[in-house]
């Protein structure tokens, strides 16, 4: 028997249509690339979303069609999410510190029909133009008076504006309609595409909304600092309109100092990212000897926050999320934050739940398993591969059916490649990516733990561990260290702080000094890169 409710589909448009009619007022503050700080709400942006929907038309652009985005962060770029998505087309978001190899690549695999761009990355482009499909159009986000000089032929985007109708007639489409492209990294292999759907992308941010209700509330500033080309900003130029909050856009400036002044001046509450961004902002912080105007929360998540990051924020007064997710799960899969019996616990109690990657989220459902594929129990001391199923997780990648039969096991959940335990409580604890483990003598090393607690030695800015070949042990675990300016760090000294945590044979067999680690286009540290710079290392008892 069925249900006799009505059918009326889940679609993007009707989030920022909602935020126009009960939130007007709710703020979208952008720094721009033409150097100034803009300002509008919900029911302006409303209103030039029709406009570009309108525009959107007349450059031809069809239900279905992939469109491209290569933008910071600002009003334009999150005008473009609604007005592509609630015309039917795909909001094809791209990435700018991937490789002109990976770039290319994925505007070709996509078939982008247009890529909308701000100045910064008219360069890229015009680098580019030759490889790119021919008949491929391109619009820069600006006004008449900010237009580059260019040979990319590209329209403005302020011009296809003008004019044009701020009411737009939204089709009615099927709620699996596509909606949203994002291309993972590529670290191995090429990029593959996680394809949203507008009710994959509305559960979602209904999930998120339901579950971090900290900051994704009426009266709340957000400054996402995630950006909108990578995995939808996790997902906030949906939750945020939604629940009401305000949207405060860096743009491209994410320096420490920078965006201490913008959190400063506009009021941030709550601010979400990645651990390279906050260090920058914890130095600024403890420069300026204070925290900016307002703000009291921090979402972390794209790798493990070190605990001493975690602390330092705490005991300045801002509350800290740690969050975990990938592009294939659109993307937040758990949150870190506390219920109420568990704020009553011990710092260090309290600490030890934050250092995890929480609990899952509403609509995500999570399952470690062993080496055979059999499940393994939640009980925070059986550690297994993590899979993950829910109505925002993909089902397979966009065109492409070899990895797609690869990430998906027997029974439909999608494989992460994360080895993990989860408790009692539900909280998931990331021991290490799989294939960053080290297998030493037919034991594991995680390299998360080691670095959590290297990160915590006064002169180490930053860190990670890597796998050496070893002939007798297999691997060995290799400490590279970007010391703090103007300090030199003592391996006896990190080893010292490593043995009140980790067993003797679990110590880093060297540590070399670096001036900085590579990192990922996601800015995640890149231990692909590490380990093709470190090829050949011999360690101390190998010579």
């Amino acid at each position: 028997m069925l249900g006799m409710m009505m059918h009326r589909p889940l679609s993007i448009i009707e989030i920022l249509r909602f935020a126009a009619q009960s939130y007007p007022k709710g703020e979208v503050i952008s720094v721009r690339t033409e150097g100034d700080l803009h300002r509008t709400n919900y029911a302006d942006t409303f209103a030039r979303v029709g406009q570009l929907a309108h525009a959107l038309q007349a450059l031809g652009i069809n239900p279905g069609d992939r469109v491209a985005t290569l933008a910071w962060n600002g009003y334009r770029h999150f005008e473009l999410y609604y007005a592509i998505s609630g015309s039917g087309a795909v909001c094809h978001t791209i990435n700018p510190r991937l490789s002109a190899e990976q770039m290319t690549y994925i505007v070709q695999h996509a078939g982008d029909r247009v890529i909308f761009t701000d100045t910064t990355f008219v360069p890229i482009l015009e680098g580019l133009k030759d490889q790119l499909p021919a008949g491929l159009r391109f619009v820069i986000m600006t006004d008449r008076a900010h237009m580059p000089d260019n040979t990319l032929d590209a329209l403005c985007y302020e011009e296809l504006l003008d004019g044009q109708p701020t009411s737009f007639d939204w089709p009615e489409l099927d709620e699996n309609t596509a909606a949203g492209l994002c291309y993972t990294s590529g670290t191995t292999g090429n990029p593959k595409g996680a394809l949203y759907s507008h009710r994959s992308t509305l559960l979602h941010a209904f999930g998120c909304a339901v579950t971090v209700q900290t900051c994704l509330r009426e009266g709340v500033r957000i400054m996402p600092v995630v950006p909108l080309f990578h995995v939808n900003a996790w997902g906030l130029p949906y939750s945020a309109p939604l629940t009401g909050a305000s949207l405060i856009f860096p743009g491209g400036a994410l320096d420490g100092a920078s965006l201490f002044k913008l959190m400063d001046e506009t009021g941030v509450n709550s601010s979400w990212g990645v651990p390279t961004v906050w260090q920058g902002l914890l130095d600024e912080i403890a420069k300026q000897g204070r925290n900016p105007n307002g703000f009291n929360e921090v979402i972390v998540g794209g790798s493990a926050a070190p605990r001493s990051m975690i602390e330092k924020f705490e005991t300045s007064g801002v509350n800290v999320c740690h969050a975990w997710g990938m592009t294939e799960m659109s993307p937040i899969g758990t949150h870190g934050l506390l219920n109420e019996d568990m704020k009553t616990r011990s710092f260090k109690d309290q600490m030890d739940l934050k250092s995890t990657q929480g609990r899952r989220i509403m609509g995500v459902e999570l399952k470690i398993v062993d080496e055979n594929g059999a499940r393994q129990p939640h009980d925070g001391q059986a550690v297994g591969e993590l899979y993950v199923r829910g109505n925002g997780i993909i089902s397979g990648y966009f065109n492409n059916p070899e990895a797609s039969a690869a990430a998906i096991d027997a029974e439909g959940w999608f494989g992460t490649g994360d080895i993990a335990s989860i408790n009692e409580d539900g909280f998931l604890l990331i021991q290490d990516r799989a294939k960053d483990l080290i297998k030493s003598g037919g034991e594991w090393i995680s390299s998360i733990d080691l670095e959590n607690v290297v990160m915590s030695h006064p002169d180490v800015a930053s860190c990670a561990v890597i796998a050496v070949a070893h002939p007798k042990w297999d691997e060995r675990p290799l400490l590279v260290v970007v010391p703090v300016p103007g300090k030199t760090p003592q391996k006896a000294e990190i080893d010292a702080l490593l043995l009140q945590h980790v067993a003797k044979w679990q110590l880093p067999d060297a540590m070399e000094l670096v001036d900085a680690l590579p990192l990922t286009a996601t800015g995640k540290v890149s231990k692909l890169t590490l380990r093709q710079q470190f090829a050949g290392y011999k360690l101390p008892d190998m010579d």
